[in-house]
C-alpha cells in the first residue's frame, strides 16, 4: 500500500475518533432526526389514536424524550422502531390522561396526499384512510402498535419486540389478534355505511 493510501486511512480513523460522543451529538442528531422523521411521527401518533388537535404537542413530547435518551440509542439498529417505541409510550400516557371524551374528527387532519391524483382517486383514498383510522380505533392500543409498526411501517418483528419491550412471540400474538380485530371493525363500519 502506498504511503498516501496509508495516510488517507489514518486520517479517516482520526476523523472517526474525532466524532463527538453521543451526549455531545444530541442537538445535531435530534434536529436532523426531527426534520427527517416529523411526518412519520405525526402519522404514527395519528394511527395510535391521538386526536388531531394534540398530534403536534405529542410529537414535540416524543422529540423531547428522544433528546433526553439520545445517548441510549444504538446507532447500529434502525431508528424508526426505537422512535415508534417512544411514540407508543407517549400515546399510552396520553390515553391514560382521559382524553377519550374528546370526539375525534379524522377529517380535520389528513396525511400527506398525492397532489398528482385525480380528484375522484384522492376522494377514494381519503375514504379508505378514514375507514382504516376509524377501524384502528377499535383495536386496543397494545395490539394496534404492533399492527401499525408491522403492516404499515414494515418494521421487523425483532425491531417491534425491542421497541415495545415485549417478547417476540408476544408481538406475533398481538399482530394476529390485531389483524382479526381490524378486519372485524372494518366489516362493521362498512355495514354501517362509513
Amino acid at each position: 500500500m502506498t504511503r498516501s493510501g496509508t495516510s488517507s486511512q489514518s486520517r479517516q480513523r482520526e476523523l472517526a475518533t474525532e466524532v463527538a460522543s453521543p451526549a455531545e451529538i444530541v442537538p445535531i442528531g435530534s434536529v436532523a432526526v426531527y426534520e427527517r422523521e416529523l411526518d412519520y411521527l405525526c402519522r404514527t401518533l395519528r394511527r395510535l389514536g391521538v386526536s388531531p388537535s394534540d398530534i403536534e404537542d405529542l410529537a414535540h413530547e416524543v422529540f423531547l424524550v428522544l433528546h433526553r435518551r439520545w445517548a441510549d440509542f444504538d446507532a447500529s439498529l434502525p431508528l424508526r422502531p426505537w422512535l415508534f417505541g417512544i411514540a407508543f409510550r407517549v400515546a399510552s400516557a396520553y390515553h391514560k390522561r382521559a382524553h377519550r371524551e374528546v370526539p375525534r374528527s379524522w377529517d380535520a387532519w389528513t396525511e400527506v396526499e398525492d397532489l398528482g391524483q385525480r380528484p375522484d382517486e384522492a376522494a377514494e383514498q381519503r375514504q379508505r384512510r378514514a375507514l382504516l383510522l376509524a377501524a384502528l380505533e377499535h383495536v386496543p392500543l397494545e395490539r394496534r402498535a404492533v399492527l401499525v409498526m408491522h403492516d404499515l411501517d414494515d418494521a421487523s418483528m425483532r425491531d417491534i419486540a425491542s421497541a415495545l419491550s415485549i417478547p417476540r412471540f408476544t408481538a406475533y400474538s398481538r399482530l394476529r389478534k390485531a389483524r382479526r380485530e381490524l378486519d372485524e371493525a372494518v366489516h362493521r363500519l362498512v355495514e354501517r355505511g362509513l
